[in-house]
């Protein structure tokens, strides 16, 4: 099952992927964990990337593409991969598609979990983070026992500055800006399941599994 998953910060995508990594077996692929283990393991793509990413530069375009074909290579791609946060531009996705099909593979389904933006802002806002242990909390959602103090270890917790609701907003757009494009060009591929990302974890859950009885 080689799938793409879309969606906004905080639409709960990582929760999903790991309903989806559990049930089939299959790796999830983030961008930035490719971008570490090329550079970790000292390939030639990977020192290309590490002088961008030493520099402040963006990592081009065809870098990131040539890594993320070394990794869909790799032995535990072979029974499917979910790729979360690539690609982010249709550019990349026509790489995509192109590299995939040397690798004699292609895409199953492409899962957009849809959030309103006003629930991803109290979603995310609401977070807090405990200083000592890095335990995790939300103000509605999963409060401590005790207002700012961490259930599990006693320490303060706090909201990280990429929580605030200003930064919040315009990753928000940022993912916007980048993403329509992408899910008109794979509605046009036929790959494209708009899934209900508000409604509780394991009805969005069974939607994406229905989902991919379908693309079977």
């Amino acid at each position: 099952m080689n799938l793409i998953l879309l969606g906004p910060p905080g639409a709960g995508k990582g929760t999903q992927a790991k309903m989806l990594i559990d049930r089939f077996g299959i790796p999830q692929i983030s961008t930035g964990d490719m971008l570490r283990a090329a550079v970790a393991a000292g390939t030639e793509l990977g020192l290309k990337a590490k002088a961008c990413m030493d520099s402040g530069a963006l990592v081009p375009d065809e870098v990131v593409i040539g890594i993320v074909g070394e990794r869909l290579a790799q032995a535990d791609c072979d029974k499917g991969f979910i790729l979360d946060g690539f690609p982010r531009t249709v550019a990349q996705a026509d790489a995509l598609k192109q590299t995939l099909g040397q690798l004699g593979k292609s895409l199953d389904a492409v899962i957009s979990l849809e959030v309103d933006t006003e629930a991803l802002v109290e979603r995310l806002t609401g977070r807090r983070t405990c200083r000592a242990c890095g335990q995790g909390f939300h103000v509605r959602f999963d409060p401590p026992a005790k207002e700012g103090v961490c259930d599990a270890c006693g320490g303060e917790l706090y909201q990280r500055d990429d929580d605030r609701e200003e930064t919040i907003r315009k990753r928000l757009d940022v993912y916007q800006e980048q993403t329509s494009p992408l899910i008109e060009y794979y509605q046009q591929e036929g790959l494209l399941a708009a899934i209900d990302g508000m409604q509780d974890i394991s009805v969005v859950q069974e939607d994406i599994l229905a989902t991919l009885r379908e693309a079977r």
